[in-house]
């Protein structure tokens, strides 16, 4: 369940048109954002008067924008063309049916998977806008973080580790399934002494010895 403080309320709604219109989207995706986009709101404004923060900051406003959708198979460009248009820090709240997913965009789109309405949270945590989205970024973002002993290294630097980690999790399976489909002595040991490479990395990331 996500909430956050009345002041912060803006429930306004949002044309559709004024964003695929300006949108520097192609056909074809600007047709997946008619059909597959029912309704745009703006949930909340978050800035250092409306919650109080005595800090000052770089970031001035960031908002919560829901996304209504009739179709979870939702193209992840849209958002990221959205995120990178618009000037204030968004955070995504996409809404299919009864589940709920959340999304960020820093460099490239972040989304947590797909969660029924009352297992999603977001909360507010710092003393200052850069410090609260830092937080919105770790909660999306690092939800699931796979490496320890990350503590002391920047927001940039764990999700860099944490790319590292989806890759090389994706080239595991990719040359386990190699591996036992060659026939061949010899392309199936060149294909295990990777796949031991790729293990090695991997583990050396989740514990920290990157």
């Amino acid at each position: 369940m996500i909430e956050f403080p009345a002041a912060t309320a803006v429930h306004r709604r949002l044309p559709k048109e004024a964003f695929y219109k300006h949108l520097p989207l192609t056909k074809i995706l600007k047709e997946k954002f008619v059909s597959d986009v029912d309704r745009i709101m703006v949930e909340n404004s978050f800035t250092k008067e409306n919650l109080n923060l005595a800090s000052d900051a770089e970031i001035k406003e960031i908002m919560l924008l829901s996304i209504s959708l009739k179709n979870q198979e939702f193209d992840g460009k849209v958002i990221e063309a959205i995120a990178r248009q618009n000037p204030h820090k968004l955070v995504f709240l996409l809404s299919f049916e009864n589940q709920q997913q959340l999304a960020v965009y820093r460099n490239k789109l972040y989304r947590t998977v797909w969660m029924d309405h009352d297992e999603i949270a977001l909360k507010l945590q710092g003393y200052s806008l850069d410090e609260i989205w830092d937080s919105f970024i770790e909660q999306i973002a690092l939800y699931e973080e796979r490496a320890e002993k990350t503590a002391d290294l920047s927001i940039e630097e764990r999700l860099e580790i944490q790319d590292q980690i989806l890759k090389l999790e994706k080239q595991i399976d990719k040359t386990e399934n190699a591996m036992w489909k060659e026939q061949q002595p010899k392309k199936k040991f060149e294909l295990h002494t990777r796949l031991r490479e790729y293990q090695k990395k991997l583990e050396d990331l989740k514990h920290g010895k990157s």
